[in-house]
């Protein structure tokens, strides 16, 4: 949620883009230079006073909002409790994936049988839980960071574990850009997390491709999952018959 902080810091960066300076909006608000300082310091603004610094600033107010919006800390990780809800209904989970991956109301619509006005209800519930922003005509910006994950033992990666591992994996890997490859090995202690370095690094690759190519249609597009892992791990079976 923004605040009047980010409201002042949005402002400062439009003065700055247009090259203006304190004196030049105390001139457009008739107002001395000293009092907009302290005004701006103290973030003690009318929503009149925002109208007024907009037209100086010659941008809408529409536009101000957004930019304070797109400014806000996207989320690295999502808590718990949002976790939780976003797993207790099936399809809202489904929606979730849906929006992680950029598609549109008319798309999850053609592609599920999930109606309009449920597709709409679900994304207003993934607006409260936080991971997007709905806006006008059911269009929404995602808050997820590039680095987003779920947590490592939180509801989705549990609820994955138990109903989405073992269908992943009964897959062939045979199809055409299809791989799975193990590797085992022992490196040293320092060198591994360089390796997990790489693979965030791939993943973040993966992710901004995908967005690249969102504006190609989308019969030129295929859906593909990349999973990557790595951890000191010894087969079970194999541990049980260590000395």
């Amino acid at each position: 949620m923004s605040t009047t902080g980010d409201l002042v810091t949005a402002i400062k960066k439009e003065l700055k883009a247009a090259q203006l300076t304190y004196a030049d909006l105390a001139r457009g608000l008739d107002m001395a230079e000293s009092s907009v300082k302290r005004m701006l310091s103290r973030g003690d603004m009318t929503l009149a006073r925002v109208d007024a610094i907009c037209r100086v600033l010659k941008i809408d107010f529409a536009e101000l909002a957004r930019r304070v919006a797109d400014a806000q800390p996207l989320l690295k990780e999502m808590t718990h409790e949002q976790e939780r809800a976003v797993v207790s209904d099936k399809k809202l989970l489904l929606v979730a994936i849906c929006v992680l991956s950029q598609w549109t109301l008319e798309q999850m619509v053609t592609e599920y049988r999930l109606s309009e006005a449920e597709c709409i209800k679900y994304l207003v519930q993934l607006d409260r839980i936080g991971i997007i922003e709905l806006k006008p005509l059911n269009r929404y910006r995602l808050k997820l960071a590039k680095t987003f994950r779920w947590r490592p033992h939180g509801p989705v990666m549990q609820y994955f574990r138990e109903h989405a591992v073992l269908d992943y994996f009964g897959g062939g890997f045979d199809g055409p850009a299809e791989c799975v490859l193990l590797v085992h090995g022992s490196v040293a202690q320092g060198i591994a997390p360089s390796f997990v370095d790489r693979l965030q690094r791939v993943a973040q690759d993966f992710a901004q491709q995908h967005q690249a190519d969102q504006k190609l249609p989308q019969k030129s597009r295929e859906g593909y999952t990349l999973l990557l892992a790595m951890r000191s791990w010894e087969f079970e079976a194999f541990a049980a018959l260590r000395r």
